[in-house]
């Protein structure tokens, strides 16, 4: 007699729970709410119920989704890629809906991890606009190269935006495959420094690096994990004098106007992001920035991801 099939620790033909999109979208919502009582109250249901039904998920999967602790629940490691995955679900269950069913398809969810780029926040722009909805839930991230990584890594962000060139290329791209994510190149950039129009400088076709010693050099901080592999400006090897690292677009450039100072980029400005008095000159040294978007090999291309990265590279076509 052959022996039982089973999945999991389960026998074929025993009777088993398959999770649902309700679980899902449960599960879902205590993630977005941070806490049951807040889901519940956004779901119209019992707070015992919707407790119930995410205990049954995380048993029915085999991992925990929330830790639980004195100050409240938070996804856990695990939990944030089976919730990006459970959000895919959901988006094409809502497609089939809209498509086949005639419903609006509720609301939809998209995050984007990224450096520092005016071409980014544009294409959330777009992406926005041609989604038009009434209801949606949508995330951009600039925040430190690290985090970008490990936001596409756990699936928390769909898509991350950053550069590599000849310096940290090895060592990025051997952290990306470790992870199982891939980088897909948008354009080469040709160096450029960010300075004030008012700069002493800013009358020059191009500048040499060792005439920017005077001046001093802001750059954004990258935390515990501020390896040179990980800056967001390149030639960050270079011995500056004076350096000032801050965390937020909007600190960096009041910084360039009130200080005289520069930061080394790409060389793509947009004057309604990053305000008319930042001006951009070609900066003397070799090296190129090859910037693109990173995506995890496992994750399924979102209808909304689609249109983000069309949007990107519309926006790379015309820098």
């Amino acid at each position: 007699m052959l022996a039982p099939v089973r999945r999991g620790n389960r026998a074929f033909g025993e009777e088993v729970e398959i999770m649902t999109l309700n679980q899902l979208r449960y599960a879902v919502m205590v993630a977005k709410k941070g806490t049951i009582t807040d889901a519940a109250n956004e779901l119209y249901i019992a707070q015992p119920s919707l407790t119930k039904a995410v205990h049954e998920l995380e048993k029915e999967v085999g991992i925990t989704i929330f830790d639980r602790t004195n100050k409240g629940i938070k996804v856990s490691k695990e939990g944030e890629q089976f919730l990006a995955y459970a959000r895919q679900v959901l988006e094409q269950a809502d497609m089939l809906e809209e498509k086949y069913l005639n419903k609006g398809g509720g609301e939809q969810s998209f995050c984007v991890s990224t450096q520092h780029y005016s071409f980014a926040v544009n294409a959330l722009v777009d992406l926005i606009e041609e989604y038009g909805r009434d209801e949606y839930d949508f995330s951009l991230r600039e925040t430190q190269t690290y985090e970008i990584i490990e936001d596409v890594a756990s699936l928390k962000s769909e898509i991350g935006v950053l550069y590599i060139n000849d310096f940290n290329e090895t060592v990025i791209k051997k952290i990306l495959k470790a992870k199982e994510l891939e980088f897909t190149e948008l354009f080469t950039a040709k160096p450029h420094i960010f300075i004030s129009k008012t700069h002493p400088l800013a009358d020059r076709k191009s500048v040499k690096m060792e005439e920017l010693s005077p001046y001093p050099y802001l750059l954004f901080e990258q935390g515990e994990h501020n390896a040179f592999y990980y800056s967001e400006e390149i030639f960050s090897t270079v011995n500056r004098p004076k350096n000032i690292r801050v965390r937020d677009r909007a600190t960096l450039f009041n910084l360039l106007i009130g200080l005289n100072g520069y930061t080394v980029s790409s060389g793509v400005i947009d004057p309604v992001l990053n305000g008319p008095d930042i001006i951009a000159v070609p900066l003397k040294k070799e090296g190129d920035m090859h910037i693109g978007y990173i995506t995890h090999r496992k994750s399924h291309r979102s209808r909304l991801g689609t249109i983000y990265v069309e949007a990107l590279k519309k926006h790379a076509a015309s820098e």
